[in-house]
């Protein structure tokens, strides 16, 4: 049966695993999008996804995800200008549902436990609404964001970007505005804040889970 044919997005995240798992036995994959703009439950749509994995809070830069996605409208030039995806690279990319899709298809292959991101609320709310304008419904999977486990670690921060986390932690940085790029930066962040929390005693899924409350 076709995706589009379900009623209900089924993520197919190999999550059922005990809460007191070691960070360190967990895959996850961190997942970025590029859309047209913000307003991503009115006009705007996805263009690019990017993901990474992570296995043992190492980063799997040989098996990435990457897919442009055609929005079926024009991308604005200022997000061009900014990513440097134009109306040509997408003009023949296959549509939201098969791209998202495929992402969860690449997840179950690899076992992850969890999708992981900066600001990744964001990213799932462009999932829940590309599926919703199909008239399937999204339930947001057992999610980590990088921002939870900053305002854990460092909490009198003011909010700022992902390459500034990336610098002061001294993570690697890839190129900015691109899924894949944000993607792997986020990874490399995420593994050194995972190590950074397990200093502080927590070294388990449950741990991180009560640090970054799916929502």
């Amino acid at each position: 049966m076709a995706l589009w044919s379900k009623k209900e997005f089924q993520n197919r995240l190999n999550s059922e695993l005990p809460l007191s798992t070691p960070l360190n036995d967990m895959s996850f994959l961190v997942v970025d999008t590029e859309t047209t703009g913000f307003s991503v439950g009115k006009d705007d749509r996805l263009i690019e996804v990017g993901a990474v994995p992570i296995v043992g809070l190492n980063v799997l830069e040989n098996k990435i995800f990457q897919s442009y996605v055609n929005p079926k409208r024009d991308i604005p030039e200022i997000i061009t200008d900014l990513t440097s995806i134009s109306n040509e690279d997408v003009k023949h990319a296959p549509d939201s549902l098969q791209v998202i899709e495929d992402l969860f298809e690449f997840a179950k292959q690899l076992g992850a436990n969890s999708i992981a991101g900066h600001y990744i609320t964001f990213d799932m709310l462009v999932f829940k609404h590309e599926l919703r304008r199909a008239d399937i419904k999204f339930q947001m999977p057992p999610s980590i964001d990088t921002l939870d486990l900053l305002s854990y670690l460092v909490p009198n921060w003011e909010l700022k970007d992902l390459e500034y986390y990336a610098a002061v932690f001294e993570t690697r940085i890839f190129e900015r505005h691109t899924a894949v790029g944000d993607a792997l930066t986020t990874a490399y962040l995420f593994c050194e804040l995972c190590e950074r929390i397990k200093e502080r005693g927590k070294y388990t899924w449950g741990d991180l889970l009560a640090l970054s409350p799916i929502r």
